[in-house]
């Protein structure tokens, strides 16, 4: 039996498309049905769905957030990643460009003819993972999400070059070019310099898109590094790689998801 989540904050169109699921696909076991990011990221990850049916706009955490969060935190000895289908609002040329990777969508309100062709394409997805090893599924995985996010550009804005730092009456002036790393610390960003932190109230969303990605790479979901910083990169066998830094002790994490940027030349 197949099994799977549906993600959707609205409750009316979280049921209509649990109905419509079961008449296009009866063996389908809708094993959860969550309304919000955090939920669908906490119960993905305890139940280990085959499918995942995400909203893109969800309160806590969008649907792409969400993705993002399970790629990072998906258990290395676990069940195969879940197939992912986004659930969105966005006008017909937004879907054409998401249509492009290899992940489905359904523009709401979802059509059955469209639901049925999503279906047939996630069953012959599913009996072509039965034929695949686990690495590999997992790596496809993985290109996909790549492929997913960049095709979700943020909108580019001035690039900084000094980070305005608050404490207290005192503003301190960290050059950009200092910062070793920026990590996501609950609502704030601690700015790593090789011997200084700060924190900037300032989520990572709002962060990234002012800062040169040939420069600062983003390794995890929560973590920028400026690349010419970085030491060394080993790559372990779940995948994942360990990087040590240029002027800092401490040792960081890039998660599977961009593993890919620590290839020898």
């Amino acid at each position: 039996m197949t099994t799977a989540l549906i993600a959707e904050d609205e409750p009316l169109l979280a049921q209509a498309l649990q109905a419509d699921l079961a008449r296009c696909w009866p063996e389908l076991k809708i094993i959860a049905s969550v309304g919000d990011g955090p939920q669908a990221l906490k119960q993905a990850l305890v139940l280990a769905p085959q499918l995942c049916f995400l909203d893109i706009r969800m309160p806590g955490m969008t649907g792409l957030e969400v993705a993002q969060a399970l790629a990072e935190d998906w258990p290395d000895d676990g069940p195969p990643f879940p197939l992912l289908v986004f659930i969105t609002a966005y006008d017909e040329y937004a879907v054409q460009a998401f249509q492009a990777q290899a992940v489905d969508y359904l523009l709401k309100p979802v059509q059955p003819a469209r639901l049925q062709q999503c279906t047939e394409r996630l069953q012959k997805l599913l009996a072509q993972r039965q034929a695949q090893p686990a690495p590999q599924a997992m790596q496809a995985a993985m290109e996909q999400l790549r492929a997913l996010l960049g095709s979700a550009p943020a909108a580019p804005q001035p690039r900084l070059d000094v980070i305005q730092a608050g404490v207290g009456s005192t503003v301190h002036m960290v050059p950009v070019d200092e910062v070793v790393y920026f990590e996501a610390a609950d609502k704030y960003i601690r700015v790593v310099t090789a011997d200084k932190e700060h924190l900037i109230r300032l989520s990572l969303k709002e962060l990234l898109p002012q800062l040169d990605p040939q420069r600062f790479w983003q390794v995890h979901r929560g973590t920028v590094v400026q690349a010419r910083l970085i030491q060394t990169a080993h790559r372990e066998e779940t995948g994942k790689v360990t990087l040590t830094l240029r002027g800092r002790p401490e040792k960081l994490t890039a998660s599977r998801l961009y593993a890919h940027l620590f290839k020898g030349m």
